[in-house]
């Protein structure tokens, strides 16, 4: 019996391993772009379980878009992927840059066809390579520990099961499986900030502090990660503590952390209705001082017009028009 390459096998042991807890009748999508990722993933996947779908997005940015999606979706056909969808979004109007525009768009296409077809899970291909990435984006934005944690493994119906997989070896994976990966010219535009990283920032640093920086970037946003969840479970358990009638009891905040303090107005102004996406840092600083550096300040101004401001000895949502 021929001796299965070893990065064919590191990325099919990570498919099994992600998807362990799915039952054997469950219907598995995978996203697949036509990119090294995606494609050793699907060829994984669709090796590793029985019902096996796929999903390739176009997002029309670039000439031939329709063409490499048609291609991915032959491929797969031919390859037995059942079923297999070519999902075709807008991305022009939403908000974001062209990146962060053509996420919203490709997610939400994903989970629209992962809620028609009753999938159980939807694969992305995003190796420990990206999660290095996101974590070094996220430190050059001066994000907090949610930026720092990276991309989680698991989300609703999403899942990323290469994340502890090398980059390398998903390339070397197509190339022993004789697949042939498509090449995003995105991926090396420099326009991108995520393109400058992957091309010349964590480079630099692997050859200033060696090949491990890669699993040591990976590794910070898993431990992250996991303090997170901790500390999420805490702030969960606070917030009921402090809530009152009229909005949240100043006594009962300022008994609280700092850490998990910030935790807890995070997660009011979301039930308030701030969205997750505009709600910033500043937003729950301001919150903060109403607790912890009040001197009579006025209200708060959170995203989407919602307003926070102190009465007596609570924090409560106002009305901002009402406000003199």
């Amino acid at each position: 019996m021929a001796r299965i390459p070893a990065p064919v096998a590191a990325v099919r042991t990570a498919v099994r391993r992600g998807l362990a807890d799915l039952p054997g009748d469950a219907l598995i999508l995978v996203a697949c772009s036509g990119g090294a990722d995606s494609l050793a993933l699907a060829s994984a996947a669709r090796f590793s379980f029985d019902r096996v779908g796929l999903v390739t997005v176009d997002h029309g940015l670039q000439e031939g878009s329709d063409r490499r999606a048609r291609s991915v979706a032959a491929w797969a056909r031919d390859a037995g992927f059942d079923p297999v969808r070519i999902e075709t979004v807008m991305v022009a109007g939403l908000t974001g840059g062209p990146e962060a525009a053509a996420r919203t768009a490709r997610y939400e296409a994903l989970t629209t066809a992962a809620t028609e077809l009753d999938a159980a899970a939807v694969l992305l291909g995003h190796t420990r390579d990206d999660q290095a990435e996101t974590v070094l984006l996220a430190l050059a934005r001066g994000a907090g520990p949610r930026g720092l944690s990276g991309m989680p493994g698991r989300r609703g119906v999403f899942r990323r099961p290469l994340l502890d997989v090398a980059r390398a070896d998903t390339r070397k994976a197509c190339a022993a499986l004789g697949l042939a990966p498509w090449e995003d010219p995105h991926n090396t535009d420099p326009a991108y900030a995520r393109s400058r990283v992957r091309g010349t920032v964590l480079p630099a640093l692997v050859d200033a502090l060696g090949p491990a920086v890669v699993n040591n970037l990976a590794r910070t946003a898993s431990l992250v990660a996991a303090d997170n969840e901790a500390l999420d479970e805490l702030a969960g358990d606070a917030l009921e503590v402090v809530r009152a009638p009229e909005g949240l009891s100043v006594a009962g905040l300022a008994g609280l952390s700092g850490a998990v303090r910030g935790r807890v107005l995070h997660r009011w102004a979301r039930e308030l209705g701030a969205p997750g996406g505009a709600l910033a840092y500043k937003h729950v600083v301001a919150m903060d001082a109403l607790v912890a550096d009040w001197h009579g300040q006025g209200p708060v101004f959170l995203p989407d017009g919602i307003a926070v401001a102190r009465r007596s000895d609570h924090l409560v949502r106002v009305v901002p028009t009402h406000i003199k």
